[in-house]
């Protein structure tokens, strides 16, 4: 099976959520205030949500004055690129031009964060990076475990600290330990208690000044990892986080089990901050780099 094949099956309920666009198209429909309505309705069905919608339709809207459209499939076929270049952001894969590079990791509890975290490393270390995972969520013991069997499948180097213990401590002995044994990249999953909890924000604001303090830079990577199937909801969580770690990348999971496709557009158009990798099932190599080309042509029946 090809990848593009492979990405059309993981994608099928978000295609099954665009297929109304797609046959908004296909039926030619003149372009009037009734079909402007249904095309945003479709829109947020698929969870572009009210901003983003808006923001293409009115745009789309602009153009077809312009360019005097008629029918739909000229509105839809614009679409599809308008998807992909509301996608496409600079910066879309991993720096790791520094030695040691640290990536923080970051999310809710049950986004898929931890797992996130071993499938990175275990690609890491095909490539021959040196990877230590450090497990600075010291609240949940089951999270440290998970991150060391995680470590040892990848054989990749592990810091966890002691259950309770300060997490910004942890992060410090992890990013000492990366420097001493000569790592070229050090992970660090950190805690995922609810995002509106004020602690969990100075938690990491202390643990990227501590890695500020002890690199000289903040880190390379800072990725949060949010659950496709919670919609709307990524956006409040990717806000939160932003305002407290100031992220470089998205990493959006579970996108094999849910028709929210649209979330995508939503996060990037919010944020302005890329999709690095996108999570398409439960095995080591479903982590992918995000391509918003290949994206449109897996959902859009005639991309």
């Amino acid at each position: 099976m090809s990848w593009l094949s492979r990405l059309r099956a993981t994608f099928g309920r978000t295609r099954e959520a665009f297929s109304g666009v797609e046959s908004l198209g296909r039926a030619k429909k003149p372009i009037a205030p009734e079909f402007w309505e249904e095309f945003e309705d479709l829109l947020l069905l698929a969870d572009f949500g009210v901003p983003t919608t808006q923001k293409i339709v009115g745009g789309l809207q602009l153009v077809a004055k312009q360019e005097q459209w008629r029918t739909s499939d000229q509105v839809v076929a614009r679409f599809h690129r308008d998807v992909e270049r509301f996608l496409t952001l600079p910066n879309p894969g991993l720096d790791l031009t520094r030695k040691p590079s640290v990536l923080l990791v970051v999310g809710v509890n049950g986004s898929g964060k931890t797992t996130t975290i071993g499938k990175l490393a275990t690609s890491l270390r095909a490539t021959g990076k040196r990877v230590l995972l450090v497990a600075a969520d010291t609240f949940r013991a089951a999270a440290a475990e998970q991150l060391a069997i995680w470590a040892e499948r990848s054989g990749c180097d592990f810091l966890r600290g002691n259950d309770g213990a300060d997490p910004a401590s942890v992060v410090f002995d992890g990013v000492q330990k990366g420097k001493a044994r000569g790592a070229d990249v050090i992970i660090i999953d950190t805690a995922g208690r609810l995002q509106t909890k004020t602690n969990l924000m100075e938690e990491l604001k202390k643990m990227r000044r501590i890695i500020e303090r002890e690199l000289g830079e903040p880190p390379a990577e800072t990725l949060l990892v949010v659950d496709g199937t919670t919609g709307q909801n990524a956006i409040s969580q990717a806000r939160l986080f932003n305002e407290a770690t100031q992220l470089t990348g998205v990493v959006v999971t579970k996108l094999d089990s849910t028709a929210k496709g649209g979330i995508l557009v939503a996060i990037v158009d919010a944020l302005e901050v890329p999709i690095k990798f996108v999570g398409v099932g439960e095995s080591a190599d479903t982590l992918r780099p995000f391509v918003p080309a290949e994206f449109t042509q897996a959902i859009f029946e005639s991309a």
